[in-house]
């Protein structure tokens, strides 16, 4: 994983690689985030790929999940944990991205809510390093460049509002430079050398 900018004090990487294969640092407690859709079933994108790395035992648990505390599926804006079968991190938080309308559906509000959550339930499990991928902006459609800037504006927040010790270190992982580039470009943060 190629790290591309750091941002709020170093506390935000931008990265550029394969979000399956994040191993966080050392012993540190990790998580990655997946882009689930609200069925938690798996699917394409994002979704898939997690699924498939993490093997049959990330699905069972989402079925578990559906089964029990879940039957109606995972609301846009939330988030939840599970174990991470085969993968290198210790936790996957999934979290459901909104389609985008137009942007006068609310997709702004739902969109910081998914990293919002996310963080919550990485902070409630004292998780410390967690890694996004660009929330939305694959089959669900949200522009890039807005969905960079409220992904900067939830992180942002989110460490601003109590000096949070964990999550120490988030990382968005991006799928290619250019997309990072986006980041970098729409995020309003501003990266630190």
């Amino acid at each position: 994983m190629e790290t591309h900018s750091r941002y709020l004090e170093g506390r935000l990487v931008a990265a550029v690689g394969d979000i399956a294969a994040f191993r966080g640092l050392g012993d540190r407690k990790a998580a990655i985030v997946n882009a689930a859709n609200r069925a938690l079933l798996g699917g394409g994108g994002v979704d898939g790929a997690i699924h498939r790395a993490a093997g049959p035992a990330l699905l069972e648990e989402c079925q578990a999940l559906r089964r029990s505390r879940l039957p109606e599926g995972l609301a846009v804006g939330a988030a939840v944990m599970t174990a991470a079968g085969r993968l290198a991190v210790t936790n996957v938080i999934h979290t459901v991205g909104p389609v985008w309308r137009g942007g006068n559906a609310g997709e702004a509000e739902k969109l910081r809510s998914a990293y919002r959550e996310s963080l919550r339930v990485a902070e409630r499990a004292g998780i410390e390093e967690v890694a996004f991928p660009a929330l939305s902006t694959g089959a669900f459609g949200y522009p890039p460049p807005l969905a960079a800037a409220e992904a900067g504006r939830a992180i942002s927040d989110y460490f601003d509002v109590s000096q949070r010790p964990v999550p120490s270190a988030v990382y968005l992982v991006f799928f290619s430079q250019q997309d990072a580039d986006t980041f970098a470009h729409s995020s309003g943060l501003v990266a630190q050398s």
